[in-house]
């Protein structure tokens, strides 16, 4: 019939498709690739985990805690002070020098000899003023008579006034030649000016001396002077009476004591400093002048300082600083000790202390060597078995 469409009339049958058939060879090589990818991933697997361990270890490891010293903050009174360098200078201090030249006859002292006041030093030629000496001292008594003579007269008027006049003058005249020439008699003859020491001898007899030739140094050195300079702003503190200590490098091991005797008026414009001079006894001679000399002024002020060694300050540019110890608890529950860099202010030191004036607290553990491996937060460990020295008043071994 038409219009019904019968099977396979009409168009082309489609050809069946058989189905895939592997062969044992491409069994094998699938196999073997899902076998290396298990391997793969397994290796890759242990790997990352053996990593991920290993960084959770390094996370919760801790470095080894570094070893240092340690001292606490003590709290002192110290005696306020104010240091300074200066010099020694003698009580009175000349070099004896001849005012007239002359030939010397006789030197009456030795090198480093004591004088007393008027004692002689040196004599010189004198025979040619002894000799005009007793002339003028016959000019002078024949003045003297006419001078009677003169008056004498007057009085009866026998003579002018103007007569008398010139007598007296005349009288005067011969009696100040006299006076003159013992004058350069005294200057002949070179005598301490006051009491000391002498220094080498740099004259002998038969030496002639010019003007102005030097004879000897004369040193009073008992008491003996310490100058010394301070600046400009501590000069409200000083004041005449305020007691000194001082030390010499030639006796490393005493200590002087004086007084302040004058502090200068005005400041110096190059230094901005004022000077200062102390008064010391010097009954042995043992201090001498020219000598280099620490000087502490004592102040009446007394204040409560900590002390530490000076070792335990770190000084940088931007402030001095210190490293305190305290005890802190870890992750996981134990104590340690932990560092933490405190800046401090450091005030006067005493040998081998210092004084800390801000930023710590009596008690305060403070790390006195080994600062330069810290950092803050890092851990310590204290071992006092060797530790810096501590001492107000050190003396080194070498001295």
């Amino acid at each position: 019939m038409p219009g019904i469409a019968r099977p396979g009339v009409g168009r082309k049958a489609r050809p069946t498709v058989p189905p895939i058939a592997f062969s044992s060879m491409t069994k094998r090589i699938v196999l073997t690739l899902v076998v290396a990818v298990a391997v793969f991933g397994a290796i890759f697997g242990y790997k990352f985990s053996s990593i991920r361990r290993a960084q959770a270890a390094a996370a919760n490891r801790r470095p080894p805690p570094t070893t240092v010293t340690a001292a606490p903050a003590v709290q002192e009174t110290w005696r306020a002070t104010l240091g300074a360098v200066g010099n020694l200078e003698s009580f009175r201090g000349i070099t004896v020098r001849t005012e007239i030249e002359g030939r010397i006859t006789r030197v009456a002292f030795e090198s480093g000899a004591a004088v007393k006041t008027g004692d002689v030093l040196v004599e010189f030629d004198t025979a040619t003023e002894a000799a005009q000496l007793k002339g003028l001292e016959a000019r002078s008594r024949l003045a003297v008579i006419n001078l009677d003579r003169q008056r004498d007269l007057r009085a009866n008027n026998t003579i002018a006034q103007s007569d008398l006049d010139a007598a007296e003058a005349e009288a005067a005249q011969a009696a100040a030649a006299v006076e003159e020439l013992k004058a350069t008699l005294a200057k002949k003859r070179i005598v301490a000016p006051f009491a000391g020491r002498l220094g080498i001898r740099q004259v002998n007899p038969g030496q002639f001396l010019n003007k102005g030739d030097a004879i000897v140094v004369l040193e009073a050195v008992d008491p003996i002077y310490a100058d010394f300079g301070l600046p400009q702003q501590d000069i409200t503190q000083l004041k005449p009476g305020l007691a000194v200590r001082v030390t010499v490098d030639a006796f490393p091991d005493r200590e002087f004591s004086g007084t302040i005797e004058a502090v200068n008026p005005r400041i110096s414009a190059e230094t901005r400093n004022v000077r200062v001079r102390a008064v010391l006894p010097n009954a042995d001679e043992t201090l001498r002048p020219g000598m280099f000399a620490r000087v502490q002024v004592l102040l009446p002020e007394e204040p409560a300082v900590l002390v530490l060694p000076a070792t335990a300050i770190v000084y940088s540019p931007y402030g001095d600083s210190v490293y305190v110890v305290t005890e802190q608890k870890a992750a996981d529950g134990q104590a340690q000790l932990v560092a933490k860099q405190q800046f401090v202010t450091v005030g006067p030191k005493r040998g081998d202390q210092v004084a800390i004036v801000k930023g710590l607290k009596a008690g305060d553990q403070v790390v006195t060597s080994g600062q330069m491996k810290l950092r803050t937060g890092a851990t310590v460990r204290i071992d006092n078995s060797v530790v810096p020295t501590n001492e107000p008043k050190p003396t080194p071994v070498e001295s």
